[in-house]
């Protein structure tokens, strides 16, 4: 049996071939590259309950990863991440509680160290020295460990406004950071422009094949979670999309060795109405989304005025019936704010972006009563500003009737 069953990278545009066995970005089109596998051959040779009796983490499905040796594997301890339901938050009447994938429990506190574990596992395998990455925060502090790990030189661009201690956690997993004044998309101008000369690895979302292989386990461990039963719909933060376009293809990969069966999830792309570039091309019936001017939002993983992947985001969310949604500012914090309160569930902004959206979904018909619901929580909430405690209370006159926050028994 095979460690792992890749046999090829694929053109997502032109389907034309490349060798996995050398280091690859975009394909000749300069598109993303997608890895396949034999999976016929891993239909014969592997069964999902093989998958099952493994230890829960990434790395039980290495069949369907590229990675082909373990010594090649980088590795800070990829979990299981948890299911959570939001018993105890709002939710229209006759609904059930949505339940919450939190990625939050991963190595550097976000889903994007399975991109960059497997990004990484794949740079040092093919000798490596030096990586490069845009990043709003987690990708680069993911990048910055996996690379500190496996002795690569690791550099960061990230915008001005990136939450300090995204930038703090970079600086101290070894790689170089820079603030830039400009936007991810200025940053990743920044990447190019230095490869050349400084020669290192374009890491960004979708320049090389990897990520998104990391990225899909999200799907799969959903399936094995549930017991290879999706849900009906499922909520994901979107900027460049690769979890959302890598669970859709490792969903593809299930269903193609009978381990689940369809439908799929209705994939629903989550946005902020400060930087809705996906959403519009959705609604507009458009395959590919014009660049969002003047970005802003407090939840900065999906300030992202153009993705690489644009086409493919849409092509998931149009083939599984799902649906874009933009949500403001103020319900994000409102929705963060009652997931903390109600249900002791720190999420990030992103994910706070997924509840946000269930709700206006639901009020809209979008989702029904009988829906079972996940959203995914994309870092946990600790990394980001939360609220200053200025209570005082003086210890001469403890419990004064003026102290806040009480009321008498």
């Amino acid at each position: 049996m095979r460690y792992s069953y890749a046999t090829y990278l694929e053109c997502s545009v032109t389907g034309e071939r490349s060798n996995i066995g050398t280091l690859q970005g975009l394909s000749a089109a300069g598109k993303p590259l997608l890895a396949r596998y034999d999976l016929e051959a891993l239909r014969r040779e592997v069964g999902r309950e093989l998958i099952e009796a493994r230890a829960p983490g990434l790395w039980r499905w290495r069949e369907l990863l590229p990675v082909t040796a373990p010594d090649h594997i980088v590795s800070l301890g990829e979990i299981e991440t948890p299911l959570i339901a939001l018993t105890n938050s709002p939710r229209p009447d006759g609904f059930p509680p949505p339940v919450v994938k939190d990625e939050g429990r991963l190595p550097t506190g976000s889903f994007k160290a399975r991109g960059l574990c497997l990004a990484v596992s794949m740079a040092k395998s093919f000798g490596v020295r030096r990586l490069a990455i845009p990043t709003n925060g987690n990708a680069g502090a993911a990048m910055a460990a996996y690379a500190a790990r496996a002795g690569i030189e690791a550099y960061c661009f990230c915008p001005d406004d990136t939450p300090e201690t995204n930038l703090s956690e970079i600086a101290l997993q070894g790689a170089t950071v820079w603030r830039v004044n400009g936007l991810i998309n200025d940053c990743a101008r920044l990447v190019q422009a230095g490869r050349d000369r400084y020669g290192w690895f374009d890491v960004s979302t979708l320049k090389e094949p990897y990520r998104i292989e990391g990225k899909k386990t999200m799907g799969l461990e959903l399936a094995i979670q549930r017991r290879w039963r999706l849900p009906d719909v499922v909520f994901y933060p979107t900027g460049g999309g690769t979890g959302l376009i890598g669970m859709w293809k490792g969903w593809q990969e299930l269903l193609t060795l009978g381990w689940i069966e369809g439908p799929l999830p209705r994939l629903v792309a989550v946005q902020s109405t400060g930087c809705a570039p996906i959403v519009r091309a959705f609604d507009e019936g458009a395959t590919h989304a014009r660049p969002w001017e003047n970005a802003h939002t407090i939840a900065s993983g999906i300030r992202v005025p153009g993705a690489l992947g644009d086409f493919l985001i849409l092509r998931a969310l149009r083939e599984t019936g799902g649906f874009a949604i933009a949500v403001p500012d103020e319900d994000i914090e409102r929705a963060r704010q009652q997931a903390g309160e109600k249900d002791g569930l720190l999420l990030c902004p992103e994910g706070a972006a997924t509840y946000a959206a269930y709700l206006k979904a639901a009020a809209r018909g979008q989702v029904s009563p009988s829906d079972e619901v996940v959203l995914y929580n994309c870092a946990s909430g600790l990394k980001y500003p939360m609220p200053q405690v200025t209570a005082h209370m003086d210890v001469n006159r403890p419990f004064a009737d003026s102290a806040p926050g009480f009321s008498a028994a």
